[in-house]
């Protein structure tokens, strides 16, 4: 397991699914963690369980992340790491059918929260010498689904981030990695099989990984395997990757 004793790290969207397994992942790695959610209501719990910060703000507005990186630097002095989590789903609806204002907050929330982090640690990592940010992104970035126009074009555009980032700033020791975790089992898959749109909608829930499998990756990434690929996406469908995880076939 990877030894993080120390590190600090900033998880967005942390109160459920993916965010709030990879909160407890880190720190059980011995990670020190600020756990964000729009509601300090539904992190508080979490902080409290893993010792960590709760902290509130919306990911689709600069000015939060700005503070909330500004917050966790005042109570632990630096940022090592960076998971970008926060997203959303909606609207699951064809083009033409599609809620022009839940469409807009899909980019917001997916896309631009993601360029928002990056710009907001961007300036501490680079200060102390380097850190890792990494973003959890989709199949859906490579591959358009029925319904999903929001959600494929943000991850896509998320995906696209990461590799601009690596190529500005890998010199300067900035670790930028992408895991697409393939189909999990959360809230937002449960809101994606009751609205029966596209084939992913009718996958059987068996067939959907814990949360705790892509927290786990998380973690992985930010050890010397990581390094391999800094700028690159990495797939938890890949049996190999899973193996090097640690994850069960």
């Amino acid at each position: 397991m990877v030894n993080l004793d120390g590190r600090v790290v900033l998880v967005t969207g942390a109160s459920r699914g993916i965010g709030a397994a990879s909160a407890r992942a880190f720190a059980k790695a011995g990670a020190l963690v600020g756990v964000m959610a729009r509601s300090m209501a539904a992190v508080d719990e979490l902080a409290a369980e893993i010792g960590g910060l709760a902290l509130s703000g919306d990911v689709a507005q600069a000015a939060d992340m700005e503070g909330v990186v500004a917050r966790m630097c005042d109570r632990f002095g630096r940022l090592d790491v960076l998971v970008n989590n926060a997203g959303v789903i909606g609207p699951i609806a064809g083009l033409a059918a599609a809620d022009v204002k839940e469409w807009g907050q899909a980019i917001d929330t997916n896309l631009k929260g993601v360029f928002h982090g990056m710009r907001a640690a961007l300036p501490v990592m680079r200060a102390q010498g380097g850190g890792t940010i990494l973003t959890v992104g989709s199949g859906a970035a490579h591959s358009p689904q029925q319904g999903w126009s929001a959600y494929c074009a943000s991850k896509a555009g998320a995906w696209m981030l990461t590799r601009a980032l690596d190529h500005e700033a890998r010199g300067e020791g900035i670790r930028a990695i992408s895991l697409s975790p393939g189909t999990v089992a959360t809230d937002m898959q449960d809101s994606i099989r009751k609205s029966g749109i596209n084939p992913v909608s009718q996958l059987d829930w068996s067939v959907h990984i814990p949360p705790e499998w892509p927290a786990r990756a998380l973690v992985w990434l930010c050890g010397p395997d990581g390094d391999e690929f800094l700028g690159a996406e990495v797939s938890l469908r890949d049996k190999e990757v899973r193996r090097r995880v640690g994850l069960v076939a």
